[in-house]
């Protein structure tokens, strides 16, 4: 399959991280803790960023959270959490900017929903504080229209030019249209006051999945800024996860989209850092860009009632994410490697073969042994009660081998055995 070819944007910098056409896809999150509550903050930005989150989102909308947010940046320094955050805004953003230098100065970026900046005003006075701030701090902005805080007066007055057309429109058109040309708009106006394409970033979120591919369609073809994707209220669960894959994944396959973030609502006291794993799986999935290895399981049949290789699949997934904060640091791409946790015989040693690893455990019926297959080859096979712990063995030992230094030497040695 030939690669994906991103659009071609300018490249924002956003503290220490790239976006644009010429970097990585970038993931973000945002945290859901009042962010006047410093220790309670800068654990859940901590908790995002050891997670996988490139960019980490506050909300901005109060003087004690503005206040707050150079404490959040300097305790994250201080406990070793390199991460931009950014500050979301809304309302009242042009007062806290000016007001507190100190969180203009200390986040990596601002965004800014035209729709919520100048509300009941006939000018843009407001915006035009705020990206002065951003030009006064040299820091990028991200335009964020969002269809539940569209500006009521340009979608007016484009309803009321479509209904004087002949062949009207009907309201999601214009809707969607609306969306478009707010955050275009804004981008012309935002550049007039002085930054440049390359501190602009554009979303527009809506949380249906065809409005979402139809207005990011649109923007892509009409401007060359990097954009943000993202379903918006996407939901709880198994919902918010369908939905956004579903949204986001033919974006990114046309080439659309230079950062991402998966709007999942947390269930009651839930962990909040879900919504990057999701985000990771589906740029992995889609073979954007690799985070951690994956494994391959077969979803069991009647020849596996045992439920033994699914209760190793999940072991072998949680030992891969507990692993991978120390593997990423010392085995430089790890996490590109692919596992297997087969069922039975009948696709079991033929994905094994496909993987970097790969054990078939027996089906029902079937003699009880399990055959380990390395880079195709069957190494070793494994039979008692600590297939587990064995297995495991000789993943540590691969990932040694293979991505530890002097790994080509440590390669051809542990090949001896297979």
């Amino acid at each position: 399959m030939p690669p994906i070819q991103r659009r071609k944007t300018p490249t924002v910098l956003i503290g220490n991280v790239r976006v644009g056409s010429d970097a990585p896809i970038v993931v973000q999150s945002m945290t859901n803790t009042d962010t006047a509550d410093i220790p309670g903050t800068i654990r859940q930005v901590a908790a995002l960023a050891r997670a996988g989150s490139e960019l980490v989102r506050v909300t901005v909308n109060s003087d004690a959270a503005a206040q707050a947010v150079p404490h959040i940046v300097e305790g994250l320094d201080k406990i070793g959490v390199v991460v931009p955050v950014i500050g979301d805004f809304h309302y009242n953003g042009h007062l806290l900017l000016k007001k507190y230098p100190a969180c203009a100065r200390s986040l990596a970026k601002y965004r800014i929903n035209p729709g919520n900046v100048s509300i009941g005003k006939k000018d843009d006075e407001n915006f035009r504080t705020m990206v002065e701030v951003a030009v006064e701090n040299q820091k990028p902005v991200r335009i964020g229209v969002n269809w539940g805080s569209l500006d009521q007066q340009l979608l007016t007055r484009m309803m009321d030019e479509n209904s004087r057309r002949a062949d009207p429109l009907d309201a999601r058109e214009v809707t969607m249209e609306a969306m478009v040309v707010s955050a275009l708009n804004s981008a012309a106006i935002a550049e007039k006051y002085g930054l440049r394409a390359d501190q602009i970033i554009i979303s527009a979120k809506v949380s249906g999945v065809q409005d979402l591919l139809d207005v990011y369609r649109s923007l892509a073809a009409r401007c060359s800024y990097a954009l943000h994707l993202g379903l918006t209220e996407a939901g709880m669960g198994m919902k918010g996860v369908v939905a956004s894959s579903a949204a986001l994944a033919p974006l990114l396959m046309q080439g659309i989209g230079d950062t991402i973030r998966v709007s999942l609502t947390p269930a009651p006291n839930g962990d909040r850092t879900e919504e990057v794993l999701v985000a990771q799986q589906i740029l992995q999935s889609l073979g954007l860009r690799s985070f951690a290895p994956q494994v391959t399981a077969c979803p069991g049949c009647g020849r596996t009632t045992s439920t033994f290789f699914q209760e190793m699949a999940e072991q072998i997934q949680s030992y891969l994410r507990q692993s991978m904060p120390v593997w990423k640091e010392k085995y430089p791409g790890v996490e590109e490697m692919k596992l297997a946790v087969m069922g039975c015989v009948v696709n079991g040693p033929g994905e094994s073969k496909h993987a970097n690893i790969g054990i078939s455990l027996p089906g029902t019926f079937e003699e009880p042994k399990a055959p380990v297959f390395v880079d195709g080859r069957l190494m070793t096979t494994l039979r008692g009660d600590h297939i587990v712990k064995e297995f495991i063995g000789i993943l540590d030992e691969y990932v040694e081998t293979r991505y530890g230094s002097g790994s080509a030497l440590n390669k051809a040695e542990f090949a001896t055995k297979a």
